[in-house]
């Protein structure tokens, strides 16, 4: 089966989706149930993508 393209940048910004990182960590303390590891691993996808994104628009 093919794999779907990823799609290339971010929506939101790098600063937004740390906000977001960081709250659910908060909000679970620290212990994430499998669902939360999902949102986190996406999250942090998300923030990698827009993060490079910003470095290239700056360079």
């Amino acid at each position: 089966m093919p794999l779907s393209p990823q799609p290339r940048g971010s929506a939101r910004s790098a600063a937004e989706l740390n906000e977001r990182i960081r709250g659910l960590w908060m909000r679970t303390g620290g212990r994430l149930s499998a669902e939360q590891r999902s949102e986190y691993e996406r999250l942090v996808t998300e923030w990698a993508a827009a993060v490079r994104e910003e470095v290239v628009k700056a360079a």
